[in-house]
């Protein structure tokens, strides 16, 4: 069996994100966008994260690949370190706490470990094959979902409603007048949360396996279910729906069935 990081690792990772994102925030920054059609903000704050992760990762895994979202892939085999530097970078120029940093640790393509950290208040989520954690502010203590099986009690979180389009719209906005709460806006905090059995629901459409294969770890071993739309394994992106409970999940998959992604 393949050894997995420790989570010592995987923390001393993060700490050297840190180093570079926490002096930078809530200063003022040059923005670049990559995607001048729609607007997808990135700083130095992102690509230096990015760098001290790499480098760490380097040193002590020479024989690993990597896949960031800054300085895309290296390297090759079955152990893929998955990066994000700061995922909600949105939130970062915005001075708001609602960004973390993500790092996922797959094999054969499996998300096994992952970890996600808000330095600004100084909390962590990660797991392993041995469950899911959370630290700070205060002592390690296990995750777990709550018990939430019906939409009629469900907190539903997702960036924003504007991700879902096309065919993809009239399921979401049915879905979201379906639960008793929605939010939005709290990209990785939202599935965090989901973890540690503050809300039950986040869907999101779209993303990219930087930004959620680090999650999929942290929220299975808390006891929830995060799939594509498709029931298919998240690890690859597209269009996701995390829950606390596989019935809560088959719900709100059910409002998508009929939605061609094909035809956004």
């Amino acid at each position: 069996m393949t050894a997995l990081p420790t989570l010592d690792f995987l923390i001393d990772l993060t700490e050297a994100a840190a180093a570079e994102t926490l002096p930078r925030f809530r200063l003022p920054l040059d923005v670049d966008n990559k995607r001048p059609a729609d607007f997808d903000p990135v700083t130095e704050a992102d690509r230096a994260a990015e760098r001290a992760i790499r480098t760490l990762i380097e040193r002590t895994h020479p024989d690993h690949a990597i896949l960031g979202e800054e300085y895309g892939a290296s390297g090759d085999g079955d152990r893929c370190w998955v990066i994000d530097p700061i995922d909600g970078t949105r939130a970062f120029i915005s001075g708001l706490p609602l960004w973390g940093t993500l790092i996922g640790f797959t094999v054969g393509g499996i998300a096994r470990a992952g970890i996600m950290h808000q330095p600004f208040t100084g909390e962590r989520f990660f797991a392993d094959d041995s469950g899911a954690y959370a630290e700070g502010p205060g002592e390690r203590h296990r995750l777990a979902v709550r018990q939430t099986r019906s939409l009629d009690a469900a907190t539903l979180f997702t960036t924003t409603p504007r991700l879902f389009t096309g065919a993809l719209a009239e399921p979401y906005e049915r879905l979201e007048r379906r639960v008793r709460l929605a939010r939005y806006g709290a990209d990785c905090y939202a599935f965090a949360m989901l973890a540690a059995g503050q809300i039950d629901l986040v869907v999101e459409a779209g993303l990219q396996p930087y930004d959620i294969v680090a999650l999929i770890p942290i929220i299975e071993q808390a006891g929830g279910v995060v799939r594509r739309i498709d029931g298919s394994r998240a690890e690859t992106g597209g269009d996701i729906i995390a829950a606390a409970t596989p019935d809560l999940w088959e719900e709100a998959a059910a409002f998508f069935r009929r939605a061609d992604p094909l035809e956004r």
